[in-house]
């Protein structure tokens, strides 16, 4: 293909933009829409599975040593639980950690603990934390058998019902994603049809005096890709404004809870909208102008 072959198909790309400004206007406001939509999925894809990788962290082994257990038994104890396979950590908590621990939990009831005196009825324990939450299971019995150790607790019901949730919440929101992606490209591509039906007669004349099927397809497909690359670019630009306005509103109010920073996240939704929009175009173009080449 030569360069003036080239400059001829992105000047009539162009020219064609300009003249059916109305049909343009509405596929490239149908592609923004449908990618914002898209778009708004995924980020809620990407901050579902970040909450359930946070919860699946959050989930613990709390080993209660008991009152009679010595200093040897602890330090012992300690060792052997920190050698245990897939243990990233352990968290001595003394028993006056343990009730400092709960006076803060209780915040301006605290004053309840008085009627105790000096007594602290809390045990000395272990916070043991692992690679990955489906050893917690296997790991609990075999330090409740350990020496010293009153009981092993993991919250099995909890940890079960973060699994299953955690899991919903993934493979729901990849359908999702997928079945909106299958939606907007059937949306973009009847939409970009109607901008071609609206020129058949021009592509009829074209076959008629002797032009290609690529030669008359290359502008009607540059075209598509245009109009498909800017409604993903405003699909982004909104994107980007939205959620960033939505964290620092979050992190004013709710600063502990769990969100996705903008980097990389809105690095990998902008370009994986960009090449949809784009891919989307050009596909669109292609399916229907496909009907129109058979003259």
């Amino acid at each position: 293909m030569s360069l003036s072959t080239k400059e001829y198909f992105v000047r009539e790309t162009f020219k064609s933009i300009k003249r059916n400004q109305l049909m343009s206007l509405a596929s490239v406001s149908t592609v923004a829409l449908s990618l914002l939509v898209l778009g708004i999925f995924m980020v809620m894809v990407f901050k579902t599975n970040h909450v359930a990788k946070f919860l699946e962290t959050q989930v613990q082994i709390s080993v209660y040593m008991a009152d009679s257990a010595s200093s040897e038994t602890l330090k012992a104890t300690e060792k052997t639980l920190k050698a245990l396979p897939g243990v990233t950590s352990v968290k001595n908590i003394t028993k006056d950690e343990a009730l400092e621990r709960f006076k803060d939990r209780l915040g301006s009831q605290s004053n309840l603990l008085d009627f105790m005196g000096d007594e602290n009825p809390f045990p000395y324990s272990f916070e043991v934390h692992v690679d990955k939450p489906e050893r917690i299971s296997e790991l609990a019995p075999k330090i409740d058998d350990l020496n010293g150790v009153e009981t092993a607790k993991f919250g099995q019901e909890v940890v079960e019902n973060i699994f299953r949730l955690t899991k919903i919440m993934r493979v729901g929101g990849i359908l999702l994603v997928l079945l909106l992606a299958m939606a907007t490209l059937f949306i973009i591509v009847n939409t970009i049809r109607i901008t071609v039906f609206a020129r058949r007669r021009e592509v009829t004349i074209m076959k008629y005096v002797g032009a290609t099927d690529w030669f008359i397809r290359w502008p009607f497909l540059l075209e598509g890709m245009f109009l498909g690359f800017t409604g993903a670019l405003v699909a982004t630009l909104i994107i980007n404004q939205v959620y960033g306005a939505i964290l620092n509103s979050v992190h004013a109010t709710l600063a502990f809870f769990p969100l996705l920073p903008t980097w990389p996240l809105l690095l990998y939704i902008d370009i994986t909208l960009i090449v949809i929009g784009t891919a989307i175009g050009a596909a669109g173009s292609s399916i229907s102008l496909r009907k129109f080449l058979k003259v």
